[in-house]
This record gives C-alpha cells, sequence and structure tokens, in this order.
C-alpha cells in the first residue's frame, strides 16, 4: 500500500475499514454499507455510502435516491461520504437532493516524523484499554459530551455528566456492542487517566490495510486547556505505528484544532472528506 499515493491510501482505506464492521451493498455507482450486528460501532456507520472506484464521476440523483430508500428502509441515517478530489460533482448532487453536506480536512503524520513526547498533569497516565477494562464505559461515553461542547474553551461538564452518560451506555447495550471490536483489534481506544481512573480525554482508532485514521478526540469540557487531547493524539499515532500501521491521517472540523494537531507533526493531506447527514461522525 505504501507504493500508492496518499490520496490513494486515503480512498482504499475509506472503502475497506467499514468491511469490518459491515456489508456492503452496491447500487449501481453508489456502495452502501449495512452493519452486519445492530450497533457495531464505526463513527456515525457503518451505514453511509460512498462512490465506487468506477463509479465516482457518474452518480445521478436517481442513485442516490435508490440509497436513501434503501437506508429509510434499514432505520439508518441518509448518510453518505466520500474525498472530494476523488467525486467532484458529487456534492453538488448531493445537495440538490436536500441533503447537508460538512467538510473535513485531512491531516497526515509524514512517517519519519519523531512524535514529542506529551506533557501530563501530575498523576495522569495514559493508556490502551482493553475490552473489560473498568475505565471503558465512562470513556466510551465521554465524546458524547466533549462534542456537544465545542470548541477548545474550559467547559462545565464534568464527572457527574460523565456519569449519567455512562450509565445510560451500559443500559442502552451501547459498552456490549463495542467490547468485541476491542478483542478483535478492529477498535483501538485510548484514554488519558485521573489518578482515580476517571477518563478525561479520549481517542481511537480503526486500523485497516497498513493505514489508519485517527478520531473521536475529545476532552471532558472541565478538564480541558491541559494538553491531554493533543497527548491522547500522540499515543493513538505512536500506538497505530507499533501495530503495523504506515499511515496515520485524521479530519478536522476546527481550524484551533488543526493547529494543535500541526504542532505535533500532522500536515495538510491535500483531501477533504465529505460527510452528508452524519451527525454522528467524530
Amino acid at each position: 500500500m505504501r507504493d500508492l499515493s496518499l490520496r490513494a491510501r486515503i480512498e482504499q482505506y475509506y472503502a475497506t475499514v467499514p468491511l469490518l464492521f459491515a456489508d456492503a451493498e452496491d447500487f449501481g455507482p453508489l456502495r452502501l454499507f449495512v452493519r452486519k450486528e445492530p450497533g457495531t460501532p464505526y463513527y456515525g456507520g457503518p451505514s453511509h455510502a460512498q462512490p465506487t472506484a468506477e463509479g465516482s464521476a457518474v452518480v445521478t440523483a436517481a442513485d442516490i435516491t435508490r440509497v436513501r430508500a434503501r437506508q429509510r428502509e434499514l432505520g439508518v441515517p441518509e448518510a453518505f461520504e466520500w474525498l472530494a478530489e476523488a467525486a467532484p460533482m458529487l456534492r453538488a448532487r448531493i445537495e440538490a437532493v436536500g441533503l447537508p453536506v460538512e467538510e473535513r480536512p485531512l491531516m497526515v503524520l509524514p512517517s519519519q516524523h519523531a512524535l514529542p513526547a506529551p506533557s501530563l498533569p501530575d498523576g495522569v497516565t495514559v493508556r490502551a484499554l482493553t475490552a473489560d477494562d473498568p475505565a471503558l464505559p465512562s470513556a466510551l461515553a465521554l465524546p458524547r459530551l466533549a462534542f456537544a461542547d465545542v470548541g477548545t474553551a474550559v467547559g462545565s461538564a464534568g464527572r457527574a455528566e460523565l456519569s449519567a452518560v455512562t450509565e445510560e451506555l451500559v443500559a442502552d447495550g451501547t459498552v456490549a456492542a463495542i467490547r468485541p471490536a476491542i478483542q478483535a483489534g478492529h477498535k483501538t481506544l485510548i484514554a488519558a487517566l485521573a489518578p482515580d481512573g476517571t477518563p478525561l480525554a479520549v481517542g481511537h482508532y480503526h486500523p485497516a490495510i497498513g493505514a489508519t485514521e485517527v478520531g473521536g478526540v475529545g476532552t471532558l469540557p472541565t478538564a480541558r486547556r491541559q494538553g491531554l487531547g493533543a497527548a491522547v493524539t500522540v499515543a493513538l499515532a505512536q500506538h497505530a505505528r507499533d501495530h503495523g500501521v504506515h499511515t496515520v491521517f485524521l479530519a478536522y472540523a476546527e481550524d484551533a484544532v488543526a493547529r494543535i494537531y500541526a504542532r505535533l507533526g500532522f500536515r495538510a493531506a491535500d483531501s477533504t472528506l465529505l460527510i452528508a447527514n452524519q451527525p454522528a461522525r467524530s
């Protein structure tokens, strides 16, 4: 895979990693990923559709309508995602049917770049969580609070709110659904933990074909401005490298966050991920 261009590697990754969790159904030039088991996690899906390599230039409104009908039948979001450069005409066609499209520029970590050593507050540790780790339920709950309060400023949501969301995710089966993906090595979750084991920041990655996207990096709002998100990002990238991943990249929504990633060594990848109607994506 290292012989391909960076854009081709990323495109292959996006076409491959959902198959760890889903089956594929083809609708002409569009491919829809359908979860093998309810609740299996992969960003906001997999329940999204993307253009096939052969069909990226020929997607029609009728193709989009067929996929949306199948998504409604499955009871999943009518979601699409694709690299802008791979299907430059698709955005206009998606927006023409009334779906909102958001941009996520990509950044990549150069393969020879030495990651900086993170600076952590006293007593805070960073580690990869196992499927039976006692911190796992709270670590899975944390992103809901982090992404509900956008930005990098210190917020009000803290341990009490984290505890409440954790109870919800245990009760609704989310935690149980994610454990098998961690056990199988399809998902790696890393957390920065307070001395009492409370997650303060988390992030994850899903490796496939020697590549991975670092995602879901978020900090408990009351714990922001301590470098915890950066420490988790470094740990994720290093863990991925240590486990055979050669291409590490990520997407961002805010320039302030991109500046943090740039300080860690990530560089613009000259590719933009477009996501339509997929609000759950980290």
